[in-house]
Order: structure tokens, then sequence, then C-alpha cells
């Protein structure tokens, strides 16, 4: 039996291709969370609570490439202090300001605010992906192209379709197939009433891209998600994109910018520019057939 104080996490090297089956597997075996890190080497966690029978290694080998790198085992900390410490306040493109909800310093001039909660969904602002994604909308404000209507593919808590609205974007649908999103999105819109003035800035559902409430043509299309998602839904991404409508796609690793390429490239979708943080890209493109 494991200490029945104290809580056990793996660190393991997994490929990609067994990421999802893994997952599943760890949570048969006890785990209560998994993730990936976000930048290279890109270590798989897995996380067993305290008091629990100690998970056999053995059980990691029906998984193709699957490494356990060590083990460790870790006491309870304050892990809301914790988060904290780790997110502060975040400059994005020109005129941004990703404001976590405990942080009451005023906002420099120039700078829009946007409140996040960092325990909520994907999309507080701390990843290179939203970042990439929140300068190409400034870009696309800029160039007059936020008109609408639009669409937020994958939405997390609705970060990047707020941002749109603030700088313009009207008529934006925000959607996400995670069904804790739909909270998360309702207490993203409630925790930025204060620069809203009751404007409601999107329409957010979780669903899938073939739901009845998509309808097209869509001006503008967001798509910061995995880029193996975009690949699936670039044919229905096409489908509702107006000619001449812009794609900002992200979630793409650079090393597969290539391929992302292509792929956007095969449906109908002219890359534009490319942008880069980190080990991430964000792409920018238009429909042209």
């Amino acid at each position: 039996m494991a200490n029945p104080d104290l809580h056990l996490r793996w660190l393991l090297e997994v490929p990609s291709g067994v990421e999802d089956a893994l997952a599943d597997g760890l949570m048969e075996l006890g785990a209560t969370a998994t993730y990936r890190e976000a930048d290279p080497p890109f270590t798989f966690f897995a996380y067993f609570p305290p008091g629990a029978q100690t998970p056999d290694p053995s059980a990691l080998a029906r998984f193709d490439g699957v490494q356990l790198l060590r083990a460790e085992a870790f006491a309870d900390e304050d892990w809301p202090a914790k988060s904290r410490e780790s997110f502060g306040r975040i400059e994005v493109g020109r005129g941004f300001l990703v404001i976590p909800h405990w942080d009451e310093d005023p906002v420099p001039d120039g700078r829009a605010s946007i409140i996040v909660n960092p325990g909520l969904a994907f999309g507080t602002g701390g990843h290179e992906t939203t970042r990439l994604c929140l300068a190409l909308l400034e870009d696309l404000a800029q160039a007059g192209r936020l008109g609408g209507p639009i669409v937020d593919i994958g939405s997390g808590t609705g970060i990047l379709a707020l941002a749109a609205h603030l700088l313009g974007g009207q008529n934006i649908l925000a959607f996400d197939v995670d069904p804790d999103c739909g909270p998360a999105m309702e207490e993203f819109i409630e925790m930025n009433a204060s620069i809203l003035k009751g404007v409601k800035p999107f329409e957010a559902f979780v669903g899938h891209l073939d739901d009845a409430r998509i309808q097209g043509p869509y001006q503008g299309l967001l798509a910061n998600i995995l880029l193996e998602t975009i690949q699936e839904l670039l044919p229905r991404m096409a489908e509702i994109a107006a000619p001449g409508g812009w794609l900002v796609a992200s979630g793409i690793l650079a090393e597969r910018q290539d391929e992302a390429l292509v792929s956007l490239a095969t449906e109908g979708f002219r890359p534009l520019r490319v942008v880069q943080e980190g080990a991430w890209v964000a792409i920018l493109c238009e429909r042209v057939r």
C-alpha cells in the first residue's frame, strides 16, 4: 500500500499515437489526472492519490514505446497559492493584458484587460498558442476583417471569442466538445462583465462542428486546437468558411508546420502568415475556393 499521506506521480516518455489509450489505461490503474508538458521534452505525467494501491509499472508494457522515467512521491501543498505564484499578468500583442482574477492592480493605459481564472479550461492566455492567436486577431482587426460572423472552434474558456469581440468583431459563436467548457465560458463572461457593459460578447454552447447551430458562411474561423483535430475538421471548416474568409489555426508544433501548411492548402486555405512563439506556431490563412 502506498504511503497514506503522499501523492504519487509518474513521469513517462509517451509517443503521441498512444497518448489517449495510455490515459485511459492509467485511469483504470487508479490515476486521477494525466497531462503532457507543452514544451520539450514533452514529458507525460500521471497522478495517483494518497493511500491508493501502488500501480504496477509492468502494466505499461502493453503500450508501444511508453517508458516510465521515474516515480515521485509528494505531499499535499497549497495549490491555489502555488497557482497564484506561477500565474501573473501577461501582456499579449499590442493591446491586451491578461490578468488573473485575484489581481486588482490598475491596468496600464493602452491595454485592454481580459480577466481569467487559471483554474478554468484551456484558454487563459498562459499558453503560447493562445497568445499567438490573440496577436493575429489584433492584425485582423487592424485590417478591418473582424466584421463577422466568426466561429471559435474548440473555444475552451472563450478567450479568443472575447478578444475578437473587444476588437470589434460581431456575431461571434464559440463552442467546445468538453462539457466543462460550458460552465467555464459562462464564468469567464461573468468575470469580464465590468468591461462588457452588459453586452453579451458571443454565443456559446457545448457541441461539435456539425451541430445544427453552425450554419455559415463564416467570415472568420478560430481553431486553437491540436493539429490532428484541425486536420480531421478541415473539410467541414472549408464548407462553412466564406470565400475570402480567414482561418487562424494554432495548437501546431513548429516541427509540424510544413505538414499543417500542406493540409490547409489541400482543403483550399491559402496560408498568409505564420507566427511562432517557442515550440508552437499559428497560421493565418484565407479561403480561396
